[in-house]
């Protein structure tokens, strides 16, 4: 971060920028619509460094009211099997329902069917990051813009399995390489709203998920856009970083496998029923990646932890992306820690041309802008 809060950006993209066009016929390519619709870069300076705005957003407590409804969705993966819950940013209402999070409550099944739409109304799928949800203050402030105060945006959330008050009901648990719900929910929105353009952001480790779901739909994806936030990318470089560090692992790490226990712990009865996981390991874990090597790997047959972050991380997907995408990261971010961003930035500089001469119509970027305003590029 630079002197009093006014911070530098800086962009880095493929060889080969993604053509476009314009509305009066005229080209230009997917960097300088980058550069051209990046706000500067204003942060207040008493927040002085990334753990301290981290922190910040940890401990803040009001952000913008988005109300939401929440619907569940059954599993349609005859491998991946369970529910998840989907919440949709709506109208205010005065709904209360003590299991959920403030301002949510659940579509009745007459509402819910009569949500499909012809309208071509842009609809933005976000996915949280670790442990989170649609109720995080970080995504409220990111959708707040599309969805309040006239913002023309239909918004969804997809929230990852147990999170956000929902409901685990098999042994399919989170996984930071799970693409098969956010898949079925853009496939979903689709069908439901075929005129919609479609669009994503994903929010650290909903960044990874989702730049894993880009580069394994390759020329196929069905979204016109996605936004990564915060992307670990290399998923063992970050947790290395992580365990370097005293503030890395006695406060993120160990705040992080706290969460995850928690979250866990709530699922009790149900994981029990469906796995074969040792809660009473469980109990022992202090730090992140002690909670992945008891769970993670048990769960999903990995070997070990790392072999788990070297399978679930996005790294490789990137060369795989052929849709517009754009990547924002703080290079001071606590989590996702400068040396991870210079070890999958050697990834995003070796994109070339494919073999079939047509290159990765991608767009990646760092950004030192918090989170309150990520999705401007999108709403223009």
């Amino acid at each position: 971060m630079d002197w009093l809060g006014r911070a530098s950006i800086s962009f880095t993209s493929s060889p080969s920028p993604l053509v476009l066009q314009k509305k009066d016929g005229t080209t230009t390519d997917l960097l300088k619509v980058c550069e051209a619709s990046t706000p500067p870069c204003q942060l207040n300076p008493l927040l002085f460094n990334g753990h301290v705005q981290t922190m910040w957003t940890a401990v803040k407590a009001h952000g913008p009211p988005i109300y939401y409804r929440r619907r569940i969705f059954e599993a349609d993966h005859k491998t991946y099997t369970g529910t998840f819950a989907v919440d949709f940013a709506v109208d205010p209402h005065q709904d209360v329902d003590e299991s959920l999070p403030p301002r949510t409550a659940y579509f009745s099944e007459a509402d819910f069917a009569k949500l499909a739409s012809d309208d071509s109304r842009p609809m933005l799928i976000v996915l949280h990051g670790l442990s989170g949800g649609s109720h995080e203050i970080y995504l409220r402030h990111a959708i707040a813009p599309l969805v309040l105060n006239g913002g023309n945006w239909e918004v969804c959330v997809v929230n990852a399995r147990g999170c956000a008050n929902s409901k685990v009901t098999s042994g399919v648990l989170f996984n930071a390489r799970a693409t098969w719900d956010v898949r079925q929910v853009v496939n979903w929105a689709r069908k439901t709203f075929p005129n919609r353009p479609l669009f994503a952001v994903g929010f650290s480790l909903g960044a990874n998920i989702l730049t894993n779901y880009v580069g394994e739909e390759g020329p196929n994806c069905q979204l016109k856009a996605a936004i990564a936030v915060a992307n670990p990318f290399d998923l063992e470089v970050s947790n290395k970083a992580l365990q370097r560090t005293l503030l890395g692992k006695q406060v993120y790490s160990r705040v992080m496998g706290s969460n995850m226990k928690k979250l866990i712990n709530m699922h009790k009865d149900t994981v029990l029923k469906h796995t074969n996981l040792d809660f009473d390991r469980i109990q022992k874990v202090t730090y992140l990646h002690e909670f992945d090597r008891e769970v993670q790997t048990v769960t999903w047959g990995y070997p070990t932890e790392n072999a788990y972050y070297r399978d679930a991380s996005s790294s490789d997907a990137v060369l795989a992306i052929r849709i517009p995408f754009l990547a924002i990261s703080a290079l001071d971010d606590p989590i996702c820690s400068f040396l991870n961003y210079m070890a999958t930035e050697i990834n995003l500089d070796a994109i070339s041309p494919s073999p079939n001469g047509k290159a990765p119509e991608s767009q990646f970027a760092t950004d030192f802008d918090p989170m309150r305003r990520k999705l401007r590029i999108l709403s223009g």
